[in-house]
Parts: C-alpha cells; structure tokens; sequence
C-alpha cells in the first residue's frame, strides 16, 4: 500500500479526512491515502483529535503514539505513528 511508509521508529500513514460525517470509521484504501471519515467539525484540531483516537482504537495503541505531523489544517494529512510495523498497520487497518 503506497500510503504506508515505514520509518525509523513506527510507520507513516497519509491519510484523506473527511471530517463532519454521520459517523467514525476507517473507510478504507483510497488511491494513494487512508479514507477516515469521523463526525468531529473540521475546527479547532477536533477532527484531528478524533481521528488520532480512531486510528488508536483500530490499532490497539495509545493516543500519545499517533501524531499528525503534516497537514493540520488539511483534509490530506500524514500521521505518524511510533512503535508499530507496517505490516501491523496493514493487518489492522485494511481488511
């Protein structure tokens, strides 16, 4: 998956938000990014902040780990994650 990048330490996913949906969930592959879709307004890092939890919740890995690194402001972003595989990344998130 061209969205996965392992990095010294974790692994770096790019990730397409879509904040304001009906509900949170991980969509799935879309072209070369993450579809995350969460109910938080795009405002004031909330998305971000549901969206880091998400990601969490899916992955079984504590909140702390996940940082959004590029793109706070942008539905494109790219979220590191500390401690983690990209095989992981890939079992967990992609079904």
């Amino acid at each position: 998956m061209s969205f996965i990048r392992e990095i010294e330490g974790g692994v770096e996913i790019t990730i397409k938000a879509v904040p304001g949906a009906s509900r949170d969930r991980i969509v799935g592959p879309l072209g070369d990014a993450l579809k995350v879709q969460v109910s938080a307004p795009p405002e004031k890092g909330k998305a971000n902040q549901a969206i880091v939890e998400l990601i969490a919740a899916a992955l079984r890995v504590t909140p702390r780990s996940i940082s959004i690194v590029h793109g706070n402001s942008s539905p494109r972003k790219v979220a590191r994650i500390s401690g983690i595989t990209s095989d992981t990344v890939r079992a967990k998130l992609i079904a």
